[in-house]
This record gives structure tokens, C-alpha cells and sequence, in this order.
């Protein structure tokens, strides 16, 4: 006879407001009765947790990740232009000091350049049919009734607007990417929301679909993907450089052709070993400026996906360009609002509408800093001492 599971002891939760100090303090002294554990530092934090319903539930406290500066990053974009000061959360030393070095010699190369090349979020339905025939044909009625579709979509949303639904087959099935613009939010439940209506409108007036998912996994969501670096997803971004030799000998303790070399041989690592992209710490950068400004942490799977791209220049100058082609930032809502993320937003001049696209050049021109730093480190054999100097939590 099976022995029946202890019985459950639920976290409590106020059902009139669960967003109080008071609430938070009984989950607290609940987790005490529980664990023996006093939780002094979680406890403590300076905002209202009336601001959390939508993203947080079971308040209990916060996390404090130390913050520290780079800069001052010189980016010459089409919205984010002049020098900026970046806020990076971390608890990896000699982070912060290898993007601030870049930072330093990219500044006194001319700066960052930076493009924005596209700009899509999506939602991936999957349609299924009796066979290959009939899901052809819904393949062709979908493309006809493309400007239907898109007003039963964007009856949803006031910022979000359907661009396209890509196609692609298998078997008796039709997988489909409803992609959209939306605005300053990084916009996967928008597009959710989007892609249910206009779902409903399918289905109502096309007969022979016999099962139907809003979601089939071809967005990818929280995952990196070789469909998302070809076709985008979120922002897709380019920050370049050219640096002169001579500032590389000076300020990297090495050459361009060498610095260029080692490019070589650390693409084709990346290329044998399958990952996801050629560059050497981009999840870093990206990690350290979604926390400090209220990203979503997890799109770091996708937004770090990079595509690093160098040339030895006639003159012995080097070019260094980075890809970022499915960067999920957001600028307005999600964690953006919260008290200390709205800062370090306010810190770069991003808060709000109107300031995604100036975000993403950002965040791309600073992976571009790290990428160089970090490579530069390792050609010179500084990288080990770097880190047994400031990366060591010695007790």
C-alpha cells in the first residue's frame, strides 16, 4: 500500500492584497517556521511592493546584485548617440573592468557605430490537415487573406502590428511565424494575445483544420535558434569599429595581425564545438544589462546569440563588427518600471517610449566593447592574472 505524501503546507497569501509589506513579512516568517532561516537581507528593500502585481507573485523580498559602472560609451547610432554611462549587475569580478577597457579604447577610436537592421517578435501557430494537400491549400488561402487576418490580430493592441506570416511545412503540418512590431515592449504576450485573434478569426472561416496550436515551439521562445538568427527575432542589431594599429599596440600590448589571427582561430573553436554563436563572452554584457534594467533575464538564450565578423584593413587597421539578430529588450513595461531598473534606464536615457531602438544600439555597442576586450586579454596573456587580480572572492 502506498504511503500517502506529507501533507502540503501552503505559502501564505493575503487574497485582498498580497502586495504589502505585511504580506511579505508572513511569507518570511512562514519560511523561518519552516526552514529555521531568518532572511535579514531579502527583507530589506526601498520601493513599494504595491508596484509588483504583474511581476512577481508570493513577494517575499528582493535579490540585491551588486551594480557597477562602465563607461563612458561612445556610440555613434541612429538613436542612441553621444557618450553613455552603462549599468551592469553582476557578481562576476573583472566583468565590469574588461567592458570598461573596451569601452576606453573604443572611445578614443571614434566610438561605436551601431545599425539597426530589423525589428520582429513573434507568435508560431501550427496548423495540422487530413494531408499534405489540404495543408498546401490553407497555406495559399492564408496568404489571400493576409489584411483580415491582420486586422483581427491588431484588434488587441495599440502599439503591436502584424508584418508578415512566414510559412513552413512538414508532413500534413503548416507552421507559420506571425511577426509583429511592438513598440517599446518586448512583446511576447503581446504578440500572444495578437496571434489568439487572429487564430480565432482562422478557424472560424476555414473548414478542414483539424488541430490547431497557437504556439508549435517555432518561436523559440527562451531558447536560442538558427531560424531566429537567419529570419530575427526581437532586434537585430550591428555595432562595428575601426581601430587603429596603432592604438592596439598601445593600449592591448599587441598587434591588428595578431589580434585578427586569433579571430580566425576562435571562430573556428566556435564553429566545431556547435555553439551558438563566434564571439567570445556576449551572454556576459547582455546578462549584466538585463538585470540592471529589468529585462526579462531569461531572453538572455536568444538575445546573446552573435555573429562577430573582422578584417585586417590594408593599413594594418583592424574592423570589428558584432551581430546581435534576436535582441529582446524592452523600454516600457514588464520589469522596465520597477524602482531601481527605472533608474539605470533613466541612467541611459531609455525610459519609456520611443526608446527601444536606442536601448538595443546600447546594449549591442557595449558587447562589441567586451568581445574586443576580452579577446585582446587572452592574446596578451592578461586574462588569468585579470582574473586572480579582481575576480577572486577571497574570504
Amino acid at each position: 500500500m502506498r504511503t500517502p505524501p506529507p501533507r502540503r503546507k501552503k505559502i501564505p497569501r493575503d487574497p485582498e492584497n498580497d502586495y504589502t509589506p505585511d504580506a511579505a513579512e508572513a511569507r518570511r516568517a512562514f519560511l523561518r517556521a519552516q526552514t529555521d532561516v531568518r532572511l535579514e537581507h531579502i527583507s530589506h528593500y526601498s520601493f513599494d511592493p504595491s508596484i509588483l502585481p504583474g511581476n512577481i507573485e508570493h513577494f517575499t523580498g528582493v535579490a540585491q546584485v551588486p551594480i557597477g559602472i562602465a563607461g563612458p560609451l561612445l556610440v555613434n547610432g541612429e538613436y542612441a548617440q553621444g557618450e553613455f554611462y552603462v549599468p551592469l549587475a553582476t557578481t562576476e569580478g573583472t566583468l565590469v573592468a574588461s567592458y570598461n577597457r573596451g569601452m576606453k579604447t573604443l572611445h578614443e577610436a571614434g566610438g561605436v557605430k551601431t545599425t539597426i537592421l530589423d525589428d520582429a517578435m513573434q507568435r508560431a501557430p501550427a496548423f495540422v490537415f487530413e494531408s499534405a494537400r489540404e495543408a498546401r491549400a490553407f497555406g495559399a488561402w492564408l496568404t489571400g487573406h493576409f489584411a483580415e487576418i491582420k486586422q483581427a490580430a491588431e484588434t488587441t493592441t495599440r502599439t503591436g502590428r502584424l508584418r508578415a506570416i512566414e510559412q513552413y511545412s512538414a508532413s500534413r503540418i503548416l507552421f507559420t511565424r506571425f511577426d509583429y512590431t511592438t513598440g517599446d515592449a518586448a512583446g511576447q504576450n503581446l504578440t500572444g494575445k495578437a496571434t489568439a485573434a487572429a487564430c480565432a478569426w482562422i478557424t472560424s472561416n476555414y473548414e478542414g483544420i483539424t488541430n490547431f496550436y497557437l504556439e508549435s515551439n517555432f518561436a523559440t521562445d527562451k531558447k536560442s535558434s538558427q531560424v531566429n538568427i537567419l529570419r530575427t527575432r526581437g532586434k537585430r542589431v550591428v555595432a562595428e569599429v575601426t581601430i587603429p594599429a596603432a592604438l592596439i599596440e598601445e593600449h592591448m600590448h599587441t598587434s591588428s595581425d595578431k589580434l585578427f589571427r586569433a579571430r580566425q582561430v576562435a571562430s573556428l573553436g566556435g564553429f566545431m564545438s556547435g555553439v551558438n554563436n563566434n564571439g567570445l563572452q556576449s551572454a556576459n554584457g547582455i546578462a549584466a544589462l538585463f538585470i540592471a534594467t529589468g529585462q526579462d533575464a531569461a531572453n538572455v538564450a536568444e538575445s546573446s546569440a552573435a555573429l562577430g565578423f573582422s578584417e585586417l584593413l590594408p593599413n594594418g587597421d583592424y574592423y570589428g563588427s558584432i551581430t546581435l539578430p534576436s535582441l529582446i529588450v524592452a523600454t516600457y513595461g514588464g520589469g522596465t518600471g520597477l524602482a531601481t531598473q527605472r533608474e539605470c534606464l533613466d541612467l541611459l536615457g531609455c525610459y519609456g517610449t520611443g526608446k527601444v531602438l536606442k536601448l538595443a544600439e546600447i546594449v549591442a555597442a557595449t558587447v562589441l566593447c567586451g568581445e574586443l576586450s576580452l579577446g585582446w586579454a587572452i592574446l596578451a596573456e592578461e586574462w588569468v592574472t585579470a582574473h586572480d587580480l579582481l575576480g577572486r572572492n577571497r574570504p
